[in-house]
């Protein structure tokens, strides 16, 4: 099996659109979504990412990492841990490492399949107003730079569409594509698992219904 892309695909709505916009520039055919079982709390995220591969007919696998229970703890794998965030602080729902690690082992991958890139729908706003630290292009620069060493490509890159984007202006570019409905049914971003409007509560919740809330502001 060769791939031109593949996108680091979660289940969540960030993910998606970057799925979207990779099938519309290289294809369905053309496009891998994977996405990493590490025994998350909100695990099924995995089987609505199953779904929507399913829907637009793209490949879609699964890694298991489980190993990371092993190493680390935080309230995003351990349902026995409140979820909490403390101003000034990341959250206790920090992985540490995460993205990075989701990074080498999908480009990786796609060095095996022949493709070029990875997409990743990591957004700085989850650093600046979550404290998720790896959710930089900075951050994924330097991963990408790393990359290129391990890979011996120098033209490999990771693709970050929605970086600088605001929750509303990625809730605009779902309707743009004519996927918003659909992405709002059928995604879940919300750390205790649930769609739509989710708990309203966890910081994904928070942004995520913020965004919306102001998108249809100017609708």
């Amino acid at each position: 099996m060769k791939k031109q892309t593949i996108v680091i695909h979660s289940g969540g709505m960030d993910s998606s659109l970057c799925l979207a916009l990779a099938i519309r520039e290289f294809g369905k055919e053309n496009v891998l979504s994977l996405s990493f079982d590490y025994q998350q709390r909100h695990s099924p995220e995995l089987e609505q990412a199953a779904k929507i591969c399913g829907c637009w007919q793209v490949d879609h696998a699964v890694l298991d990492i489980h190993c990371l229970q092993e190493i680390t703890d935080n309230a995003l794998m351990n349902s026995a841990i409140k979820i909490k965030q403390v101003k000034g602080e990341a959250p206790n729902t920090l992985v540490v490492g995460r993205n990075g690690l989701m990074a080498r082992l999908g480009a990786i991958h796609a060095h095996h399949l022949g493709a070029k890139s990875i997409f990743m729908g990591v957004m700085g706003i989850e650093g600046n107003h979550s404290g998720y630290r790896d959710c930089s292009r900075a951050y994924m620069d330097l991963m990408q730079e790393i990359l290129r060493v391990d890979l011996g490509d120098p033209e490999f890159t990771i693709r970050t569409p929605l970086v600088v984007m605001s929750k509303k202006e990625t809730m605009e570019l779902g309707h743009e594509l004519d996927i918003l409905d659909f992405l709002w049914e059928e995604t879940i971003t919300c750390y205790q698992g649930m769609r739509r409007d989710g708990c309203k509560e966890c910081p994904a919740c928070v942004l995520r219904n913020e965004g919306m809330a102001q998108f249809k502001a100017i609708g």
